[in-house]
Formats: C-alpha cells, sequence, structure tokens
C-alpha cells in the first residue's frame, strides 16, 4: 500500500528510487522486492525508446571538482493551458547537481539572464565557469561583458552537440518528465509556483544515483561537513 501511495505522488519516479523513499521511511526492504511488488501492481513507467546514434569522440574539459567549480545553464519552453508560451531558465551546479534557479518567464533576455545568475552568486559565490549552448542570449554582448566583469569563464558547447553539456540536458529531461508533462499551468504565476515546489522536491528529497542516492542538498551538507537532513522539505 505504501509503495502504491509514493507511485502516485511521484508517478515518474522508477522502483529503483521508489525502493530508497520506502528505506528513508524504516521499511527493511531490498529492491528486488520492491520491484517484483512494482510489476504486479502495474506501476512501470513508461519510456519513450530513442533511437541510439554512434558517438563521436570529443576533448571534454575536466569534471568539476568541487563546489561553485562549474555550472550549467540552458532554456526549457513549455505552453500555458491558454496557449502561451513560457520559458524555463535552468542553472544546476554540476558537482553538487544541485538546481541553482529556475526562472519562469514568457521572455528571458540576456540581461534577465545575467539578473537571475547576479541573485544566485549573491548567496553563494561565483562560478569557476559556466557552460552553456550558442542561444543568443549567451552569445550577446551584455553576457560577454558581464562575464568578463565577474572573472568567469563561459564555456561555449560545439553547435548542434547538446550532449556536450549533459548535466544540464539531463536536469531537463528530469523536469520536463517529472512536472511540465505532468499539468497544464493555467498561467505564470501557476507555473512559478508549481516548478518552484518541484525544485524545493529535487534539491531536498529526490535521490540523485550520481550522488550515492542523496538528494543534491544532502550531497552538498555532507561534502561541507554539515549534517544532512533527508526528511525536511522546507
Amino acid at each position: 500500500m505504501r509503495l502504491r501511495d509514493l507511485a502516485l505522488a511521484r508517478p515518474r519516479y522508477g522502483y529503483r528510487r521508489l525502493t530508497i523513499l520506502l528505506r528513508r521511511e524504516g521499511w527493511h526492504v531490498n529492491a528486488k522486492r520492491v520491484y517484483r511488488l512494482y510489476r504486479e501492481e502495474g506501476l512501470t513507467v513508461r519510456v519513450k525508446r530513442r533511437k541510439k546514434l554512434a558517438s563521436h569522440a570529443r576533448v571534454r574539459p575536466p569534471a568539476a571538482a568541487r563546489v561553485n567549480d562549474r555550472w550549467s545553464m540552458d532554456f526549457v519552453s513549455d505552453s500555458l493551458s491558454n496557449g502561451g508560451k513560457i520559458r524555463v531558465l535552468t542553472i544546476i551546479d554540476s558537482f553538487t547537481r544541485e538546481c541553482l534557479a529556475l526562472k519562469i518567464a514568457r521572455s528571458l533576455p540576456a540581461r534577465s539572464v545575467t539578473e537571475v545568475l547576479d541573485s544566485v552568486i549573491a548567496k553563494r559565490g561565483a562560478p569557476r565557469t559556466i557552460q552553456v549552448d550558442n542561444g543568443s542570449e549567451f552569445t550577446s554582448n551584455h553576457f560577454d561583458a558581464w562575464a568578463y566583469l565577474h572573472g568567469i569563464d563561459v564555456d561555449f558547447i560545439r553547435p548542434g552537440k547538446p550532449v556536450d553539456n549533459a548535466h544540464i540536458e539531463s536536469f531537463n529531461g528530469r523536469l520536463r518528465d517529472e512536472c511540465l508533462n505532468s499539468r497544464w499551468f493555467q498561467g505564470v504565476d501557476d507555473a512559478r509556483q508549481a516548478l518552484q515546489a518541484w525544485r524545493r522536491d529535487y534539491n531536498k528529497v529526490r535521490p540523485h544515483s550520481s550522488l550515492g542516492d542523496l538528494p543534491p542538498e544532502a550531497f552538498a551538507a555532507r561534502i561541507q561537513g554539515l549534517e544532512p537532513d533527508l526528511c525536511s522539505q522546507d
């Protein structure tokens, strides 16, 4: 019954993440048992299979080695229930995988992007590098001057190769799958509230496989020698 409740509350979570949540609540279960019940109850997540493409060699930048070593940034687009369009600026720390900002608006020019970055930097400090694609907001004179004044390197991926910015692409996929595709937003304010609630859950609760199944904030706290609170959702 608890597995069904969790799967209902988090319809895009697979059995591995549901197992982690059950264990956090004190259930002594292994992944095999959860998988069996998961299949018997018909809770399997439907996944669209994508055609496999041949990989290409590329000289990749060094992996992020510490907090604020490398941020990744991109845009996601979505539609409102009335047909209006919105854009979401997504920013993550590539080392801790924390979602640093989700800025929602109908339009997000370069100046709006730097305002969001200034707000994040005021809270946690500046990154050494920001990895972005070749969108006009990031190639503009305004963004270039802002990065120069802050002493921040801008790492542009190859044109037409979003896989070069894999961390933000993976994050955007989770955002779309677990939040944007799950409901219709009545307006920008409705979308803002929903995305901020999802961001809190992502940072504080959602298990991340590359972080030892810890949520990003708990991983960051462990790195900094703090005691993570896996129960808080505030």
